[in-house]
This record gives C-alpha cells, sequence and structure tokens, in this order.
C-alpha cells in the first residue's frame, strides 16, 4: 500500500483523501471524488493533446496545402496558449491543470510555419517562430510585472473570440472547411469543455475558468461548421476529380 501511497500522494490525491479511499474505504465521499475526477480529466486532457493537432499537421502535410486555415487565426490562438500558460507558470497552478497548453503551443507554431512554408514565405516563417521564443523568454522573466501577466491571461477571452471567428468566417466565404482536421477540431472542442470543471476545480481561478467557458462556445461554433460542410468540397478538389 505505500508503494500505491507514493503514486498517488501528493501528485493525484491529497492525503486526506487517500486515507478516505484506502483506509476508510469510503468510496463515496463527494469532496474527494471532484478532486480525483479533476485530476484523471487533467492527465487526460494532457495525454490527448501531445497528438490532438497531429492530424491536422499530416492533413496539410498530404494536401501540400493550407487551404482553408487563417493565418490570423492561429496566431491569436498562439497569443491565447501563451497567456494560459504564463499565468498558469506565474501562478503556480499544477501542471495537470494547463499542462495541455504546452503541447498546443508546439503543434500551433507548426502549423503557423507550414502556412508560412506552404505559402512560399519560408523566411518569414522561421522569423516569427524565433521571435515568438524571444517574448516567452521574457515573459517568464522577473522583467515582466505579475500586472502584465495578468493582462495577458484576461486578453484571451477577445483573442480567442477573434481567432475562431475568423476561422468560421473564413470557412462561410469558402463554403467549406478545407484542410482543417476533423480530428482535431472535436479533440478541441471537447478538451476546452472538460477544462471548465478542471480549472474551477483544480485553479479556482475564475478568469482561467472563464476562458475555457468561451474556449468552449467559439471551439463548437467550428464544430458545428464541420458537421454542416461535411460533405462541401473546395473548388480545387473538384477540378481534380473531373
Amino acid at each position: 500500500m505505500e508503494a500505491v501511497k507514493g503514486l498517488l500522494v501528493p501528485g493525484i490525491l491529497p492525503e486526506k483523501c487517500y486515507d478516505e479511499f484506502f483506509v476508510e474505504f469510503n468510496l463515496l465521499e463527494v469532496t474527494c471524488l471532484k478532486i480525483l475526477l479533476s485530476k484523471v480529466l487533467g492527465i487526460g486532457i494532457i495525454a490527448g493533446s501531445i497528438l490532438v493537432k497531429v492530424p491536422q499537421i499530416m492533413k496539410i502535410l498530404r494536401a501540400g496545402t493550407a487551404e482553408g486555415l487563417s493565418f490570423h487565426s492561429v496566431l491569436l490562438e498562439l497569443l491565447a496558449l501563451t497567456g494560459t500558460m504564463v499565468y498558469s507558470i506565474t501562478n503556480g497552478f499544477s501542471f495537470s491543470a494547463w499542462g495541455e497548453v504546452l503541447f498546443l503551443i508546439i503543434q500551433t507554431l507548426i502549423i503557423g510555419f507550414l502556412i508560412q512554408h506552404l505559402g512560399g514565405r519560408t523566411a518569414w516563417g522561421l522569423l516569427l517562430t524565433g521571435a515568438y521564443f524571444a517574448v516567452v523568454t521574457v515573459l517568464l522573466s522577473p522583467l515582466t510585472p505579475m500586472a502584465v501577466i495578468t493582462a495577458l491571461q484576461a486578453s484571451n477571452v477577445p483573442a480567442v473570440v477573434i481567432s475562431r471567428l475568423i476561422q468560421a468566417v473564413t470557412n462561410y466565404r469558402n463554403g467549406h472547411t478545407g484542410q482543417l482536421s476533423a480530428v482535431t477540431v472535436s479533440l478541441l472542442f471537447l478538451g476546452s469543455m472538460a477544462r471548465i470543471f478542471t480549472s474551477i476545480q483544480e485553479t479556482g481561478d475564475s478568469l482561467m475558468a472563464l476562458t475555457y467557458v468561451v474556449a468552449s462556445s467559439c471551439n463548437g461554433i467550428i464544430f458545428a461548421q464541420l458537421l454542416y460542410y461535411w460533405n462541401a468540397r473546395s473548388p480545387g478538389k473538384k477540378k481534380k476529380r473531373r
């Protein structure tokens, strides 16, 4: 049992909850069940995030084009993700409460670079990637006041809304969703909804929770478009089939 305790405490369960479950055998203790559910969801979201945008990346590479993807939307999404990561690290939140953001940032950077690269702007893509890492280094340094970090996190709400609206408008104007991956869009939608619960449970931070509420709503719009335009094809694809 000590080995089990070593695995669970304190990373997944506080000692009090471990005693409730494994000593008192009180498996229905509500507070501890919420903590356990939140941790399991958080770990599951992080595990899924490692590959969540890989289908999107692979779809772009196979097609040899980033048609249908808005670079401005990608930049705003990167801003929102970065704000959450920096805010979480600065406030000392548990990695299980925000860890997927790190992997989403890496994959979003790759998508942003591919949009530039496949558009014949490889040097510009490399420059933007290097500039991004420089900015993050400054944000995580003692040089950046906490007020700036909080303001960055607060900017997530409009950034997420504008990011998703740009993509939604792009989809509407095109009459299709281009190279958007159904798997990626679905996982982002489900993950952001689950994060509403885990952010309330693990951080108690209303700003974090609000960000995920807004993200879920906006991701839901893209998900709905994906279903609506499911059988639609870009003009290029139609021509190719003739």
